[in-house]
């Protein structure tokens, strides 16, 4: 029943990636382009930076807090060193009662007041416009961030289980749209993968809305938003990094990790993971 466990809180720590606004990179970037190539390149003063120039400039635009409370999330994961491939492939941390992390209380306090702005702004937009894009994407966004929060630092299994369909409901509507949003599937790829390694009885308790527990399909979902996904392909290939590892597929990681660290060499932890990986290939038997 830990493993059970263990897998949907994993599910659940998916689920961050949210609908992007097209499905092709734009013309020319715009600020939440930018920071969210700062925030990969884990530049995250860099990202507040911008979100701060993008707040003045666009005070109504829920995607700029939306994106700060991203930023301040990874600035935890970094910190408590969630975001390594070790705590991901280690189950017991994903589990109601492990040891315990401690959040930092000003970290946490930013994190959700951006939260609160996002949904106040995003709420003000879909209430004139219902299938607004930019709000829809800012819910979705809000939600898997907040579950995402829950499940890794506070370790509130069962909670972040219980916040999680809030993130996938407007995430869906965005994916009905022609061209579809391909950053949206990530979140619905994720979540296949996982519930179809739950054991029965889990997957009946652990239901999501059009999500059948088909790992070959989830994984197909993924590549589709590290292909064309506009915010979200490189964290749809960190995924595609984490399956590979727990499918024990280590040439495929390292191919993955290798890509990451060239686009993005700023970032200490994919060249870090990138060297774990390749003295793990070369020392497997063959």
């Amino acid at each position: 029943m830990t493993r059970a466990i263990a897998l949907a809180a994993l599910a659940i720590a998916l689920l961050w990636p949210a609908p992007a606004l097209a499905s092709g990179p734009p013309d020319a970037p715009t600020p939440i382009d930018d920071a969210f190539q700062r925030l990969y390149n884990f530049d995250f003063a860099g990202s507040l930076s911008i979100l701060d120039a993008a707040g003045l400039a666009d005070p109504q635009n829920p995607l700029v807090p939306a994106v700060r409370a991203a930023v301040y999330l990874f600035v935890e994961l970094d910190r408590l060193k969630i975001l390594e491939a070790k705590f991901f492939m280690n189950n017991d941390n994903m589990v109601d009662g492990a040891s315990r992390l401690v959040p930092d209380p000003a970290v946490r306090a930013r994190l959700f007041a951006a939260l609160e702005s996002a949904r106040k702004l995003a709420a003000a937009r879909l209430a004139a416009s219902p299938e607004d894009e930019g709000g829809l994407f800012a819910v979705s966004m809000s939600a898997g961030i907040e579950t995402d929060y829950t499940a890794l630092v506070e370790r509130r299994t069962w909670r972040s289980i219980k916040l999680a369909p809030a993130s996938l409901a407007p995430a869906k509507k965005l994916l009905a749209r022609t061209p579809p949003f391909y950053d949206a599937y990530l979140a619905f790829g994720a979540l296949e993968y996982i519930v179809g390694d739950l054991p029965f009885f889990v997957r009946w308790v652990v239901h999501y809305d059009g999500i059948e527990g088909n790992k070959r399909r989830g994984i197909e979902q993924v590549k589709l938003t590290a292909r064309y996904g506009r915010y979200y392909a490189p964290f749809a290939r960190v995924l595609l990094v984490v399956a590979s590892l727990r499918d024990k597929k280590f040439a495929d990681a390292e191919q993955l990790l290798a890509g990451l660290a060239q686009d993005f060499p700023e970032n200490p932890l994919f060249r870090k993971e990138l060297a774990r990986m390749v003295n793990r290939v070369r020392s497997s038997p063959r």
